[in-house]
């Protein structure tokens, strides 16, 4: 999932490559909905604007839709390649991001965010919480997503001086981890930092939960699972925090 993850024209080309994916995991994304739709409550009497920013190709978004029934679910990304996709999944969705000239829309005119596997893309994430900051409503919900830096395998990895699951050192190829795709990870984080990041950029954490990556090999996905019940050696962390 891409929102204009930086200025240089390399890394503009490796985002509106169709190669580069550009969705996380389905049951990732609904367990996110779940989460969001229990903050929101019924759209009854008043359905509330969330914006799925950095929506890639609109799975995420579509699969949140149905969980959220009554709100209105608009997309947004940079990359004109994952916008055309994500229009044949969600009515709404729009060309933004979250540097340069900011995203297009009014300052405290949305009630929640979802942020799925973005941050750990962006250049300056500061900014880039700084923008979501100013067009969330007073006690918005932001719910963002992103791979576990500290995940119990990547544990195991370093120790082996093997070069942790999720980071990356170069856009032309794998070097020195598991795996076989380039997608762009430019920062990572644990789930201290991710908390301790996401609370000085003016929100309170309200709660911090695991998730598992369907990535992980088949026979150790029980292990992976077992995992979430401790966020820090998760696969993967789902942060849910409220602009102060």
């Amino acid at each position: 999932m891409t929102s204009a993850p930086a200025r240089s024209p390399e890394l503009r080309d490796f985002y509106e490559n169709p190669a580069v994916p550009v969705a996380s995991g389905t049951p990732r994304s609904r367990r996110q909905a779940r989460m969001l739709a229990a903050a929101l409550g019924p759209a009854d009497p008043k359905p509330q604007t969330i914006l799925d920013i950095g929506c890639g190709d609109g799975t995420a978004a579509a699969t949140a839709a149905p969980l959220l029934p009554g709100h209105r679910v608009i997309g947004v990304d940079w990359s004109q390649d994952a916008l055309r996709r994500a229009r044949t999944r969600i009515p709404y969705a729009v060309r933004g991001e979250l540097t340069g000239g900011g995203l297009p829309f009014a300052p405290e005119s949305a009630d929640a965010v979802l942020f799925s596997e973005v941050i750990e893309h962006l250049v300056d994430p500061d900014a880039a919480l700084d923008e979501i900051r100013r067009i969330l409503r007073p006690g918005g919900h932001l719910m963002l997503s992103t791979p576990n830096l500290a995940a119990w395998y990547n544990r195991a990895l370093l120790l082996a001086g093997v070069q942790p699951v999720f980071s990356e050192v170069s856009l032309r190829g794998i070097h020195g981890r598991p795996g076989r795709e380039v997608v762009g990870h430019l920062r990572l984080y644990t789930a201290r930092a991710l908390r301790e990041f996401v609370a000085a950029s003016g929100f309170t954490v309200v709660t911090l939960e695991g998730a598992p990556f369907h990535g992980v090999p088949r026979p150790l996905r029980p292990l992976d699972r077992l995992a979430c019940a401790r966020p820090q050696l998760a696969s993967i962390l789902l942060l849910h925090a409220r602009r102060t």
